[in-house]
């Protein structure tokens, strides 16, 4: 398994030429202590507001994106896969306004990129946790560019931008990479994997440790899969928030936006996981896959 050798990088100031060259060789980065825990322990209080109204609601679909509902461990009705979530929240729409996420617009540059919080799908909540009933545990391999194509567009740039709102360990599942297949051409942006179908490991893959508060950055272009826990319950619990930030037209959503084609593929449905005796699902892989800090 491969390791990537980053320094720990903080955004008090903003991107810097140092933050710009790691990310541009490798597609991904990541920055420490971005929010502290209370804020994340507010932002976890705002989605679990907005998720009560959703399901109070009986709101399938938020701008034409259908919302992934699971079970808890407790068995009530949880949210898996949230969109648009700051149109309900003014806590977390004031949050993407913060000058240091509008700073990773270097990242892009020549391109101008803007936070697509009215565009894409929005600010995303992911809530991946394993239980009996749980359908979203994983995600398969696939980039985020080529939606694009399903939206009559040619492929812009565009971040992805991960607020972690759990400790995550690579050991305990969550983000894996291909880093630097951003920058391959686009044979190996549309072909190198089957996209959201294949969840296998691959050699040159790369895991990330993760404390809440952390932010991850990564190219709309890379490779990257969500790698399932090997616990089941509150072990295995992992809540992100992802934030677009993307160039081109503006092209934002409203109630009467068509569902786009993608989501279809994306809602496949993933191989289901087996209880093992105890509270592991499955023992860890061998060894620890981590981005060196």
């Amino acid at each position: 398994m491969k390791l990537i050798s980053q320094p720990v990088f903080y955004l008090d100031n903003g991107i810097t030429a140092e933050h710009e060259n790691f990310f541009h060789r490798y597609g991904i980065i990541q920055f420490r202590n971005f929010v502290d825990k209370a804020t994340v322990a507010g932002f976890l209080q705002e989605i679990r507001s907005v998720e009560r109204f959703l399901i109070r609601e009986n709101i399938q679909k938020v701008n034409g994106v259908p919302l992934k509902f699971g079970k808890d461990i407790d068995g009530s009705s949880i949210i898996q896969r949230l969109a648009f979530t700051s149109q309900y929240s003014k806590v977390l729409s004031d949050f993407l306004k913060d000058d240091r996420l509008a700073s990773l617009t270097r990242l892009l540059q020549p391109y101008d990129g803007r936070i697509g919080e009215n565009e894409k799908d929005g600010l995303v909540v992911n809530h991946y946790i394993n239980t009996e009933n749980s359908e979203y545990t994983q995600l398969g391999w696939h980039t985020d560019s080529p939606r694009d194509l399903f939206h009559g567009s040619a492929i812009q740039p565009m971040l992805n931008v991960g607020l972690h709102l759990d400790d995550c360990p690579a050991s305990n599942g969550g983000l894996r990479v291909l880093a630097g297949t951003h920058n391959k051409g686009l044979f190996t942006l549309l072909f190198k994997k089957k996209y959201f179908i294949s969840n296998k490991p691959d050699a040159n893959e790369v895991g990330v440790d993760i404390e809440a508060g952390d932010l991850t950055i990564h190219d709309g272009r890379i490779w990257h899969r969500v790698q399932q826990s090997p616990y089941i319950g509150e072990q295995s619990r992992r809540r992100v928030m992802y934030i677009p930030i993307i160039t081109g037209d503006y092209k934002p959503k409203s109630a009467s936006s068509p569902t786009a084609f993608y989501h279809r593929i994306g809602q496949l449905r993933l191989p289901s996981f087996k209880r093992k005796a105890g509270k592991e699902l499955l023992q860890p892989q061998a060894g620890k896959i981590a981005v060196e800090m």
